[in-house]
């Protein structure tokens, strides 16, 4: 629709003829209006239809009507052609300026003589006819001879009419010098034309309405409804235009209603759509009725029209020469046309005779320059002289017809058409072109009565009414007219619904034209038919650009599928389009016009690059994805009712031809650039979608076959390594980082709130900035380039928690070495036999150079309690932090999935909560370590003195555990002072696992100063019981049962202290038995629980026993 009205607007000469035909709709309604106090008619014109509004000075009749005063419309006639003679001017110019009349270019230099006197210009001829003021000379007089008879331009006779008075006369005369302006004039329509042959004669669109009005006159005469209107019925009558523009159509359709009943009013109607001017119908119709004088019984359609009007009507009934002949000459030319020129059988023994008619035809028109009274008798004589030779060219039996039966006055069906197309032009409503008349049904029955004159039959009437519809539609663009046109197109019977004898006719009735591929031979259907269908397939071989909605697409769709309906029957076009089946012709619009589309995509890339400075292949993809949408939801539902796939066609053919644009970048692309960044995403999405259009669009089962076609870019494969190479050099600098970050930590709290180092801040920070960087690449990435990310920063946070633990002193160097086992001193008696155990444990100890009592912190590096909680508290913001940032890895790479459509990947993938183990197993083993580490310094190095060296020592009694309770109490408020939450009972439970290691220390390895009774188990275990609610702290420590797991171990060597000596030796006695066999001792202790116990006994039993059995040294005796 936007296009028609655009064609409409580009084209200077249906503007020009707009303004024009709404000039004289102007001035009619001045003239006709009360605006002007008098309207004074030329010589020769009765009412303003006698006057040729085209030729009446606009500026005259306003400065009229401004001044209130008479129009002499002679006057306004004289003043537009003296106007018409210099160049247009808008009164605004300067006084010096003037116009050339000759090019000054091709003149060359100005002459150097003076100029010539101005001669006196005789006023022409035009001037001289239309002055009022000037009386005709006697040259003039045999010039115009009739005009001269009729009356005088000086005379005073003539009449001074009012508006008022316009509609009493009788428009019997025609206006002068008159181009009828055809409301229908086709120039917006240029490349709609008929393929049919040129008319030699010269014969105008006006001519052929003209003539087509008088063989409806005719018909119409046939059936008996030809009347004259009597001067009395003519003063009711109002013009049809002027009743439209001076009410409402609304208003009007009911007046017109009124008016339009019968054959007379039906033609009334005819006469106003078909732009005829009153004075020449009733010419017309008194010519018609006096051709019928003296032919009694025969029928007024059978006349040969033009020769019975040359013959019927004088000179003395046009208002000048010059509309006479005109006329005259209109009437002339259709006999030869008819007759001679395009003849549809060879004349044979009748060629002299249509030579004849030729000088004939001549003479008439020679015989008006001659005096009166020759001309009139040479015009008599060759009137009489071509009835006869005429009526036997015309009555030819051409059509099978009867001679004599049917008056053929145009044998060939050029004229006949063209002339049956003009009648059908009149079902257009004259004020808006786009809609049908309400009359139409009874103009088209009265059109019937043609018929017989015409030669028109069924199949050529649905043909030209389907014609001219289709071109008004295509010249106002209204959708209605379409819709009729293919109703009509619809009710042309196809070949075999045709009757023998139409089928005959139709096959006899062939033109031939000239092309630029030479001289063609075409049907009647192919003359009308293929111009509509070459518009057709022109428009949609560009639907993109000549469609804006889908419904007039569908309809002109329609329109060209029934015409290669009708067209495949045709002989010469069944031979060259059987191959194409309707699939083929709907993948030929699809690839013209897509192929158009992507050419106008190409060229306002680069248009658009300077505006957007983006880069011209992203823009392309892009554009060409908006293209694809478009094309898919608004065409490819009109098109795939024809073509099941062609919305794959269509994306297959756009995929290919932007793939042409793209692939020579896409082989050369090395490394991930802004280009890339910018071209992959686009070129990708549209990929993708290409994809999804073929799948959704194929439900027969082909989208895998059509997606086999896609020539894929592999944007994908090409990204992921480009991705990949980008990944590892990002994480090669995140290991930098992180090295550099762990060497630069001083282990000092960030904040009080913040109680962990920033070395972890740090090492974050760029974590995330490579995170970041790595979703700000809008390229297409598969699931390895992530896992790739994953795998690179889980190295980097096992490699931050190695460096940690590696800075940990080692256990050995702050835990003293074991003791020598040692028996009680006042034994003697000494077993001779030594067990191996003994012997390796004396003689790591005599080659263990560190003892305990010399040992001083300055040999190693042992880190401070705060340092080892702030290295704590960083782990723990380490591994808390972890899974936040994998839980954003994981949601920003979902996001991608669900809109890229990456692949169709699950965003659930089975790793997706497993990507940082390593880490996280790293971390928490290192959490462990250092928490261990934490309790053995607290016990064995901060607290070793107290600890180890001194409890229990002399005896149970006089060193107990309470002494103990405030050093341990101070490093446990330490500890939970600096240490996060969450990790306080994990340091708390390796506070206390150290504890009981320590106290076990002291009960089995306390070395040859500690020596217990079965007494003192007691003591111990209130000692234990004390140690056990320092760290339950009435509920605000450790748990309970985590505290009761623990102390149940020592609680075990506690027991064994209180047992007797006798019954410790037996179990050990039993207990080495039943160890060979896979046995156990009674009191549930091994075999070197039991033989530490003993050691540490202060009896003279067990020293015998330990003696003798083992070989243990005394007490005294070990330095």
């Amino acid at each position: 629709m936007e296009n028609l009205d655009e064609e409409k607007k580009e084209n200077p000469v249906e503007l020009l003829q707009r303004y024009r035909r709404d000039r004289c709709v102007l001035l009619n309604f001045i003239l006709s209006g009360s605006l002007v106090k008098k309207v004074v008619m030329p010589p020769g014109a009765i009412s303003l239809d006698d006057v040729d509004l085209d030729q009446v000075s606009v500026d005259h009749v306003l400065n009229c009507a401004k001044k209130g005063g008479m129009l002499e419309l002679s006057e306004a006639i004289r003043e537009y052609h003296d106007s018409t003679l210099f160049p247009h001017m808008n009164n605004a110019g300067s006084m010096d300026e003037f116009f050339l009349v000759t090019n000054s270019e091709a003149c060359g230099s100005p002459p150097r003589r003076p100029p010539p006197p101005v001669p006196a210009v005789a006023p022409s001829t035009i001037l001289r006819s239309l002055s009022p003021s000037q009386s005709f000379q006697s040259e003039e007089v045999d010039e115009l001879p009739s005009v001269a008879e009729s009356t005088s331009f000086n005379s005073k006779q003539v009449q001074e009419l009012t508006v008022d008075d316009i509609d009493d006369f009788d428009d019997d005369l025609e206006e002068i010098d008159s181009h009828t302006y055809s409301r229908r004039v086709l120039n917006d329509a240029a490349d709609l034309v008929l393929l049919l042959p040129s008319l030699g004669t010269g014969i105008t669109d006006d001519d052929i309405r003209e003539t087509a009005y008088e063989i409806l006159l005719a018909a119409a005469g046939a059936s008996g409804g030809l009347i004259v209107p009597s001067k009395d019925k003519k003063k009711e009558k109002k013009s049809r235009l002027m009743s439209k523009l001076r009410s409402s159509k609304n208003e009007n359709a009911a007046t017109i209603s009124q008016q339009s009943h019968g054959l007379v009013g039906i033609l009334e109607t005819m006469r106003v759509q078909m732009e005829i001017p009153e004075g020449m119908d009733i010419r017309t119709r008194k010519g018609l009725l006096n051709a019928m004088v003296g032919k009694g019984g025969k029928r007024m359609d059978s006349l040969l029209i033009p020769l019975e009007l040359l013959c019927c009507i004088s000179r003395s009934e046009f208002s000048d020469k010059k509309s006479y002949i005109k006329w005259q000459k209109r009437q002339l030319n259709m006999l030869e046309e008819g007759l001679v020129n395009h003849a549809v059988v060879g004349f044979g023994e009748s060629g002299r005779k249509a030579s004849e008619l030729r000088v004939l035809l001549a003479k008439i028109e020679e015989s008006e320059s001659l005096p009166p009274s020759t001309g009139e008798l040479q015009r008599t004589e060759c009137l009489r002289s071509l009835r006869e030779i005429s009526s036997t060219l015309a009555e030819r039996p051409a059509r099978g017809d009867l001679t004599g039966e049917v008056c053929h006055f145009v044998d060939g069906y050029y004229i006949n058409v063209k002339l049956y197309e003009k009648l059908l032009l009149s079902v257009f409503d004259v004020l808006d072109e786009g809609k049908l008349t309400e009359e139409v049904e009874e103009i088209m029955e009265l059109l019937k009565s043609t018929w017989r004159i015409l030669g028109i039959t069924e199949t050529i009437h649905h043909t030209c009414y389907a014609w001219v519809l289709f071109r008004q539609f295509v010249i106002t663009g209204e959708q209605g007219l379409l819709q009729h046109a293919i109703d009509q197109l619809n009710r042309i019977p196809l070949k075999e619904q045709r009757g023998s004898q139409e089928r005959s006719h139709l096959k006899s009735l062939l033109s031939r034209v000239e092309t630029d591929k030479g001289v063609l031979e075409l049907t009647f259907l192919q003359s009308f038919l293929v111009p509509i269908q070459k518009w057709a397939d022109k428009r949609l071989g560009d639907y993109h650009q000549n469609f804006t909605e889908g419904s007039m697409m569908e309809k002109t769709l329609t329109a060209a599928m029934v015409i290669r309906r009708l067209l495949l029957e045709e002989p010469d076009m069944a031979m060259h389009s059987l191959q194409v089946t309707d699939s083929e012709q709907v993948e030929s619009y699809v690839s013209s016009s897509i192929k158009y589309a992507f050419a106008r995509i190409v060229q306002d890339v680069d248009a658009m690059t300077d505006a957007t400075h983006e880069h011209p292949l992203a823009l392309l993809a892009e554009q060409t994805k908006k293209l694809l949408k478009k094309d898919f939801v608004i065409y490819m539902p009109i098109l795939s009712q024809r073509h099941r796939t062609a919305a794959a066609f269509s994306a297959l053919l756009l995929h290919k031809l932007c793939g042409v644009k793209l692939k020579p970048f896409l082989d050369a692309v090395e490394h991930l650039t802004e280009d890339v960044v910018s071209v992959f995403p686009a070129a990708d999405s549209f990929e993708q979608y290409v994809i999804e259009v073929i799948t959704s669009s194929c439900k027969d089962g082909s989208a895998e076959a059509n997606c086999k076609k896609l020539n894929m870019y592999k944007i994908e494969t090409i990204s992921g390594t480009l991705v990949l190479r980008w990944v590892n050099a990002q994480l090669g600098r995140v290991l930098n980082w992180v090295e550099r970050a762990i060497q630069q930590e001083r282990w000092i709290p960030v904040s009080p709130q913040q109680r962990h180092g920033s070395s972890i801040v740090e090492v974050y920070r760029i974590v995330e900035e490579t995170v970041d960087q790595f979703f700000a690449l809008k390229v297409p990435m598969r699931f390895g380039e992530l896992h790739s990310l994953f795998r690179g920063i889980d190295n980097a946070f096992q490699v931050y928690s190695k460096h940690i633990v590696e800075k940990l002193a080692s256990k050995d160097d702050i835990v003293p070495p074991l003791p020598i086992l040692t028996r009680y001193s006042k034994e003697i008696g000494i077993k001779a036999f030594v067990k191996k155990e003994f012997r390796d444990s004396m003689r790591d100890s005599l080659k263990d150079p560190r003892l305990s009592e010399v040992r001083k912190s300055t040999d190693i590096n042992v880190l401070e309690t705060p340092t080892l909680c702030i290295q704590l508290n960083t782990l723990y913001y380490a591994i808390s932090h972890l899974s936040k940032l994998e839980d954003s890895i994981w949601e920003r790479w979902t996001r991608r999935i669900h809109h890229g459509k990456l692949n169709g990947q699950n965003s659930k993938n089975p790793a997706q909560r497993d990507s940082f183990d390593g880490s996280r197993k790293d971390i928490n083993a290192a959490i462990s370590r250092i928490c261990e580490f934490t309790g053995t310094k607290t016990i064995f190095w901060d607290l070793r003195e107290a600890f180890i060296e001194n409890l229990y020592r002399p005896s149970v009694s006089q060193s107990r555990l309470e002494v103990l309770v405030d050093p341990l109490d101070t490093v446990l408020n330490q500890l939970c002072d600096v240490i996060v939450e969450p990790l306080r009972d994990r340091v708390v439970t390796g506070f206390l696992q150290a504890s009981l290691d320590g106290l076990l220390r002291v009960l089995l390895d306390g070395g040859p100063s500690r020596l217990f009774l079965p007494s003192d188990a007691k003591l111990m275990e209130e000692d234990l019981e004390v140690l056990k609610e320092f760290f339950i702290s009435g509920g605000d420590g450790l748990p309970r049962g985590v505290v009761e797991n623990q102390v149940a171990r020592v609680r075990q060597v506690i027991m064994l202290h209180g047992c007797e000596t006798r019954e410790l030796i037996d179990d050990l006695k039993s207990a080495s038995e039943m160890e060979m066999h896979g046995g156990g001792s009674k009191l549930g202790a091994d075999t070197k629980t039991l033989l530490r116990v003993l050691c540490h006994r202060s009896d003279s039993e067990a020293s015998q026993f330990l003696k003798k059995q083992f070989k243990i040294p005394k007490s005294s005796s070990v330095p």
